[in-house]
């Protein structure tokens, strides 16, 4: 039982550094790059933000039970990030994207290997938080 509680401390710590580091990350682009954020964005930082303070919390009290609200949120904002990402690299969803504001959607400020954007970093954070919160939650049903 030791080593599925161990396992689940680790996956919610790993859960809490990808939160901070996109955070911190997006953060950088916009303050330190200059680079402003369009709207889908700003979507995407306010479901990212508040899992710092969530999660951060979760792992020093081992709340193993906020899981199911972390990976609700985080399918939710890897929806948001696959759709921005999918707006930056599919030409026929470029074409249908609405406009969002003084930035369109589909700037791509970095390009890094032909793929990677920030809309991706993002959703790369969101799929880390959703599998690590699928394994807890998972592992926390075994243990009740």
């Amino acid at each position: 039982m030791s080593e599925k509680k161990d396992q689940r401390e680790s996956l919610i710590f790993i859960a809490w550094a990808a939160s901070v580091i996109a955070m911190f990350g997006s953060l950088y682009f916009s303050e330190v790059r200059q680079y402003e954020p369009c709207e889908l964005c700003w979507y995407q930082r306010i479901i990212m933000y508040p899992f710092v303070v969530i999660l951060g919390i979760a792992t020093v009290k081992k709340d193993y039970k906020i899981s199911l609200y972390t990976m609700v949120l985080s399918a939710i904002g890897g929806m948001i990030s696959l759709y921005h990402y999918g707006i930056q690299k599919l030409s026929f969803l470029a074409d249908a994207a609405p406009a969002c504001g003084r930035i369109p959607c589909t700037a791509a400020y970095i390009n890094w290997f032909g793929f990677i954007t920030i809309p991706f970093l993002a959703l790369t954070a969101f799929v880390i938080i959703f599998i690590c919160s699928l394994l807890i939650w998972k592992k926390t049903k075994e243990v009740s």
